[in-house]
């Protein structure tokens, strides 16, 4: 029996299972097309007792023992760090409920916008930013300076409205290699 009261057909690993009402149960090889790519979202309904609509998680489709959502534990450099243990999503039509986010890291202002509809804050046009994620998957904009030991990122961003992100281009920028992952999970 399922947390919702449906009764499920235990089976051998490896095997998709289905709900008595035909609805799409993950098993850890089951149903992998129909899942979005794995990546950071915001969920958009709970899932269980554990995480609330509207969490920052990371979606990783091949988990173990399934598909499933990642808390973040911490952030480092105001990117998110995962924990190791993760939620496995109840069923393909849970997952289809995630809203995709554009991923942390290094951007370029691509046309000038202001933060919100109080335009509190205004990013000019080749501006170089950094987007994070709030707990609440809420975007924050980080305004890299100079300084004189080089370029500074403020562990202090300022909140944007999600639309506002389309004005962003992602940058390419070389991961440290034989650096410890700090609860990456790709």
């Amino acid at each position: 029996m399922t947390r919702d009261g449906s009764r499920v057909n235990r089976r051998a690993p490896g095997v998709t299972l289905l709900r008595a009402d035909g609805a799409g149960v993950i098993g850890h090889h089951g149903l992998m097309a129909d899942l979005p790519p794995c990546g950071i979202y915001r969920t958009g309904r709970p899932l269980g007792d554990h995480v609330p609509a509207g969490r920052l998680v990371f979606f990783h489709r091949h988990g173990d023992p399934g598909p499933g959502v990642y808390l973040p534990r911490g952030w480092t450099g105001n990117r998110a760090r995962w924990h190791e243990q993760g939620h496995t999503i109840p069923s393909t039509e849970w997952a289809a409920t995630l809203i995709p986010l554009p991923p942390e890291g290094l951007y370029r202002v691509r046309e000038a916008f202001t933060c919100c509809a109080r335009r509190c804050r205004t990013y000019e046009p080749d501006l170089l930013v950094q987007l994070g994620y709030d707990a609440a998957a809420r975007p924050l904009l980080f305004v890299p300076v100079w300084t004189d030991t080089g370029l500074a990122v403020p562990e202090i961003g300022s909140a944007v409205d999600d639309d506002r992100l389309a004005h962003l281009a992602p940058l390419k920028v070389a991961e440290a290699e034989g650096q410890p992952d700090g609860g990456a999970l790709h």
